[in-house]
């Protein structure tokens, strides 16, 4: 009996050592789960953080895996009754020449992640297709499906004045037409990964954050975090390509990381998740962000010369709140964030 209840409280986290996925199996740990943690060196200090969690050194097993090496993935989700899939062989980290434009205007380049194609949509729709195979051979009861916003905003078709909810995709000719190839390999992975748990009789539900900020674990830069630290510091990152006069006055959905955490849990044990769920707190634009975070921090530079607003990404998460799921204030996710970024040594 104690066997089969453990069983039930076992599940793989993909890519474990990520900002997202490291809050994930903090919650998860917490409310007494077992949880295997697949990432590229167990050993590596870049996971260190980990392991300090607390019942991290009972309940947390980390498992040398690649999202491409099927084998690899087998032998980490095998006992596993869920899986919560976050990893995506995406490159992140690199941002070529960031003082690309000129430092009158305070901009970051587009980071080349944003841009790559090949390089992106193919690792992230064969990694999905891959670890979703390896829950089909453990025969696992549910698999939650990080994914994003970005898989959800970009419709063109969509009336403008519709608050966007989960019946809304990106178009992907659109996304291609427009060189949105971060947004393509989004919604190419998420809807391969329902179609492949419809053909399969695999449970698979999906949560779609926007812009993740909250405290960071470790000093590993992510693009969300990057953001919202650059922001503090008066600079503004493309998101996307082309050129614009000034700071595209967007509206921005942000969630904190604790609370996607949260939302993560909700949909994997709650018998009744189903779908997709987006998880957005706050759409807010750039510009009364910007205010904001003047007001508590007067000491900061800030952006200025903002365009006319551009509302095109409101989306709505009602339907997890109808799950149960509650969020932060704003202010306690910004004041948390740069007080982890500060003890992290990123903000000088």
């Amino acid at each position: 009996m104690g066997t089969e209840m453990e069983m039930e409280k076992r599940v793989c986290v993909t890519g474990a050592g990520g900002f997202v996925a490291s809050w994930i199996v903090k919650l998860l740990l917490s409310n007494g789960y077992i949880v295997h943690g697949t990432v590229r060196d167990p050993g590596g200090e870049k996971y260190a953080h980990l392991n300090k969690l607390e019942r991290a050194a009972y309940n947390l097993k980390l498992f040398k895996a690649d999202l491409l090496d099927y084998g690899s993935l087998v032998s980490a989700i095998a006992g596993c009754t869920g899986v919560i899939h976050v990893a995506c062989p995406v490159p992140t980290s690199t941002i070529s020449n960031p003082e690309a434009r000129s430092a009158k205007n305070k901009w970051l380049c587009i980071p080349s992640f944003l841009i790559r194609t090949v390089e992106m949509l193919e690792p992230a729709v064969k990694g999905t297709l891959i670890v979703l195979r390896a829950c089909s051979e453990a025969k696992v009861k549910r698999v939650v499906y990080i994914s994003s916003a970005a898989a959800v905003v970009k419709n063109p078709k969509w009336p403008e004045d519709w608050v966007k909810h989960e019946t809304c995709w990106s178009d992907k000719e659109y996304c291609r037409a427009t060189e949105n190839w971060y947004f393509l390999a989004k919604t190419e992975a998420e809807s391969i990964a329902f179609e492949y748990g419809k053909q399969n009789g695999l449970d698979v539900v999906a949560v779609n954050p926007s812009f993740v900020f909250g405290p960071v674990m470790q000093p590993v830069l992510n693009f969300s975090t990057l953001l919202l630290l650059k922001f503090v510091k008066g600079v503004y990152i493309q998101i996307e390509p082309g050129d614009v006069d000034g700071v595209p006055n967007m509206l921005w959905g942000i969630v904190d990381v604790r609370d996607v955490a949260d939302a993560v849990l909700l949909a994997y044990k709650k018998p009744e998740s189903e779908g997709r769920y987006i998880c957005v707190a706050y759409n807010i634009t750039i510009k009364d962000l910007a205010e904001k975070l003047k007001s508590l921090y007067p000491d900061q530079t800030y952006l200025e010369n903002f365009g006319e607003d551009d509302r095109e990404y409101c989306v709505t998460s009602e339907k997890l709140q109808k799950l149960g799921w509650t969020y932060r204030q704003l202010e306690e996710t910004l004041v948390d964030s740069i007080k982890s970024y500060k003890k992290a040594g990123l903000l000088d």
